[in-house]
């Protein structure tokens, strides 16, 4: 019990302190710091604990005997725990330097809170066990999320982004919530203990809801449009927390509701398998045409739920047609991408956040050169860039090679079971070579070349609380990657918790080619490496002659010489037009003289504008017709709130 509790407690100490201690600005973030990472760095280590040891742990507190606040906690839970309590150890020294405005004390002590309160509350949630501890906890994340999100409330951007996260969170909740309701209606049960025993039907409801509902939270297509505004307005290390963290709740409940669901349909592998690789596929597609380096992170996150869901979509069809090996492939490589994303997404988001730090800007286009000065975020950056890519020798190859072999598992199988194998090939063939493109746009423009604007060119490397997390992540990122079967096997015990597969298959029978692939690229970066050193070693002492390139007739070239970020990736962008509109803006040359022109493109989310916005806007049109409900009479509003108490008790 203490193992469990004694982190969240010292997190929350850690929360509460800054609210008193914000005249002292400095003190106040070292003692938040101090504290929450210590009890992140506590559960880290009580997670890893149970996850080793497979321990099984039941905490049962009843404070009302109609609401009984239970945990119940296996390897899954424990699983998910490192992942929460990793990037949150990480997160929070990187914010000493990045939160660094004094006038901003008292905000900055608020965020600390939230910050805690949301470390606590996912916690809370992948150890709930039953409907109202779940509910409660889930309430606490989604709130404190949004608090973080809107820490610079006085932009209008960041207001509009923490809306739209509130009102997609919440419509999510309901979903889920509703999926509780039909449960609750079979089973009169509070406890996830009977959700097996409900009719088949009622699964296939359930299911639907609660996969809808977990999917806004994980950022699936179509309920993905929060993601792209929510995360850019955050903090870099809460970003970090949210996109590596945050949305793989979502991932765990998806998980969670079909093992108590008990059921081997393929249908609802069918059915995570179709989302999985639309999410990854348009998710990629999108990131390609951002401008803004933060929203392009955000559209990665959905391109990596959806190879998460793809794992996961395969696992399930392995499942249903009894194939342990493509099952256990399956769920293990998504669950080890959850781990994998939740590592290289985080770094990502913290270089991204180091760039604005110094950069002033998010805007790709007005970066450039930052190599130069910022030698470590760049490394770190180019890291994370090729692991998200899915390049050995880094982690991301190694969950992603896993669902490969699983989907080729599924092709020794006839019927439908064929087909979703072969698409889940192609689909994760498409997306790394598309993530590969994205990435090489994004460390050429940003980082390579001449610096775009006056803050780039002036930009240096930032303090050592931002440098420390990026390069334990980036060192984390070619560990799992050269040495996969100890994080590999974290995943197996996750997925061995969920009874779904056979116990007497082991996941190491499937590393063999994994690590030979790690070694060959291992390899190649140790002799690319001698290959630097004998030639700084033969030309050292020699005088090399720099000479300017041809310069084509210019006689002072320009940053506007270089390519644009949309120029580079536009051949591919236009492949993709029909699920990728692009809206152009710009002054038609019609002068053999010209004067200044300008020319702006935008890739267009077809889910955004197709289903979203004509939803949102009929939604508003009906709303605007119950306003003659409100007359601010308040006897009538009285009679309002009797009326539904005499309704809810005749229901009752």
């Amino acid at each position: 019990m203490n193992v469990f509790f004694l982190p969240l407690f010292i997190i929350f100490v850690g929360g509460v302190l800054p609210l008193f201690l914000y005249r002292k600005f400095v003190v106040m973030k070292l003692m938040s710091i101090a504290l929450i990472g210590a009890g992140s760095f506590m559960g880290v280590l009580s997670a890893l604990i149970m996850l080793m040891h497979g321990d099984k742990y039941i905490l049962l507190y009843k404070y009302f005997d109609i609401f009984p606040i239970s945990f119940k906690g296996d390897s899954l839970s424990a699983f998910f725990m490192v992942v929460i309590y990793s990037v949150s150890v990480l997160s929070v020294i990187y914010s000493f330097h990045y939160m660094d405005k004094p006038e901003k004390a008292f905000r900055t002590a608020v965020n600390y809170f939230f910050y805690s309160l949301l470390i606590i509350s996912m916690v809370l949630v992948v150890n709930a066990n039953n409907i109202i501890t779940f509910a409660f906890s889930w309430e606490i994340m989604s709130l404190s999320s949004y608090f973080l999100v809107i820490y610079d409330y006085q932009n209008v951007e960041t207001r509009k982004a923490g809306y739209t996260y509130l009102i997609f969170t919440h419509i999510g909740a309901m979903l889920i919530f509703a999926a509780f309701g039909v449960i609750y209606a079979f089973t009169g049960e509070l406890g996830f203990e009977h959700i097996s025993s409900i009719p088949f039907t009622a699964k296939v409801v359930v299911f639907l809801l609660s996969f809808a509902g977990f999917g806004s939270k994980a950022g699936i297509f179509p309920l993905h449009t929060w993601l792209p505004y929510a995360h850019p307005a955050a903090p870099s290390h809460i970003s970090a927390v949210m996109s590596g963290v945050m949305i793989k709740m979502g991932i765990y409940g998806i998980v969670k509701m079909y093992s108590l669901l008990d059921t081997s349909a393929a249908i609802f592998g069918y059915i995570v398998l179709i989302f999985g690789v639309t999410s990854g596929v348009l998710g990629v597609v999108y990131a390609l045409g951002q401008h803004d380096l933060k929203k392009l992170l955000a559209y990665h996150s959905v391109e990596n739920i959806g190879i998460i869901l793809a794992g996961i979509g395969i696992g399930m069809i392995g499942v249903s047609i009894g194939n342990s090996a493509m099952s256990i492939l399956g769920f293990t490589g998504g669950l080890l991408h959850v781990l994998n994303h939740s590592i290289f997404k985080s770094l990502l988001f913290m270089g991204a956040g180091s760039v604005l730090h110094k950069a002033k800007t998010k805007s790709i286009e007005q970066l450039g050169g930052l190599l130069k000065n910022m030698k470590i975020t760049g490394i770190t950056f180019l890291i994370g860039s090729l692991a998200i890519s899915g390049l050995p020798p880094f982690n991301g190859f190694i969950s992603e090679f896993l669902i490969y072999i699983g989907s080729f598992k599924g092709i020794s199988h006839n019927g439908i079971s064929y087909i979703f194998s072969i698409l889940a090939i192609i689909s994760l063939a498409v997306i790394g070579g598309l993530a590969s493109a994205c990435f090489t746009k994004v460390v050429g423009i940003v980082f390579l070349g001449e610096p775009r604007s006056q803050n780039a060119s002036k930009a240096l490397e930032n303090g050592f609380s931002m440098l420390i997390p990026m390069v334990i992540l980036a060192i984390i990122c070619i560990g799992i990657g050269v040495f996969p079967e100890v994080f590999v096997n974290m995943a197996f015990k996750g997925v061995q918790s969920l009874q779904l597969v056979s116990e007497d298959i082991q996941i190491n029978d499937f590393l063999s080619i994994t690590g030979r692939i790690s070694f060959i690229a291992v390899l190649f970066f140790i002799i690319l490496i001698f290959i630097l050193i004998f030639r700084t070693l033969v030309y050292k002492g020699k005088n090399i002659i720099k000479t300017p390139t041809w310069d084509c007739g210019f006689s002072k070239p320009t940053f506007r010489m270089q390519y644009t970020g949309s120029s580079y990736a536009s051949s591919i962008i236009n492949f993709y037009k029909p699920f990728a509109p692009i809206k152009e803006d710009f002054n038609e040359i019609k002068e053999l003289f010209p004067k200044k022109t300008h020319y702006h493109s935008e890739v267009i989310d077809i889910a955004e504008k197709y289903i979203i916005q004509p939803v949102v806007k009929q939604s508003l049109i009906f709303f605007d017709r119950l306003r003659w409900i409100q007359h601010g009479n308040i006897q009538l509003y009285i009679g309002y709130i009797l009326l539904a108490i005499v309704v809810l008790l005749l229901l009752v």
